[in-house]
């Protein structure tokens, strides 16, 4: 497997918050080339500011290695990670991070660049086209 196949698991993740009406960024947790979390944004649905793509699926990862630490896993996701969620991803010590599309507007790069564990490796525009288009997609159609 390569990263393309897993962001378009992540991208399959974003199809499903579309079909919710919640923004369309997904994640895929991956360790040992097998996907062990999946996340979509469920903001809207479960009332909950916290409720990224990112942090469903990092909470699913720890809760399945029964451990807070993923230094051993890749996390996917569509779209560059906010500042909450790079908070998270460095206090996870996530060994790396694969996203498609940039966020100039609000992602970790702008605000926290320093955020992620320094270990972490960080592979950024992976079938980006696709994953922005999901965005222009979804706020297109709430203008």
């Amino acid at each position: 497997m390569n990263d393309e196949y897993y962001m378009r698991r992540a991208i399959d993740q974003a199809r499903m918050a579309l079909e919710r009406d919640e923004i369309p960024i997904g994640a895929v947790v991956v360790c040992q080339d097998r996907i062990i979390a999946r996340g979509h944004n469920l903001t809207e649905t479960l009332c909950d500011i916290t409720a990224h793509a990112e942090m469903l699926a990092i909470t699913g990862s720890a809760n399945l290695l029964h451990g807070k630490y993923l230094t051993q896993c890749t996390l996917y996701v569509t779209v560059e990670p906010c500042v909450m969620c790079a908070g998270a991803i460095g206090w996870a010590q996530v060994a790396r991070v694969v996203y498609g599309a940039p966020d100039p507007k609000r992602g970790y790069t702008v605000y926290a660049p320093e955020a992620f564990h320094p270990k972490t490796q960080v592979t950024a525009g992976v079938l980006e086209t696709e994953c922005a288009e999901l965005m222009r997609t979804f706020f297109k159609s709430k203008r």
